[in-house]
């Protein structure tokens, strides 16, 4: 079994329909799903976080979450809403 974990769930997260925690019956396909929702979040969230993946431990994957040093305040007008990343 492979997992895919995210690390922080920052407001965006929370609000979206991507779980926590997925788990696959072989490494391609948790590699893939990884890639796939860390290039749909960083597309659709706030723009405040940045998110990309990352291979941990034998059969886990890490969807990591760093500040986005190029987004300014999400209160500001990053997303339109109060989104509550923190």
């Amino acid at each position: 079994m492979y997992n895919v974990h995210i690390e922080h769930q920052c407001g965006c997260f929370k609000k979206s329909e991507y779980k926590p925690e997925k788990s696959f019956d072989n490494q391609k396909d948790a590699y893939n799903y990884s890639q796939i929702v860390c290039e749909l979040m960083n597309e659709e969230f706030c723009q405040k976080h940045h998110f990309f993946a990352q291979k941990a431990e034998e059969n886990d994957f890490i969807i990591r979450v760093v500040e986005n040093p190029n987004a300014g305040s999400c209160s500001s007008g990053g997303c339109g809403t109060s989104c509550g990343c923190e």
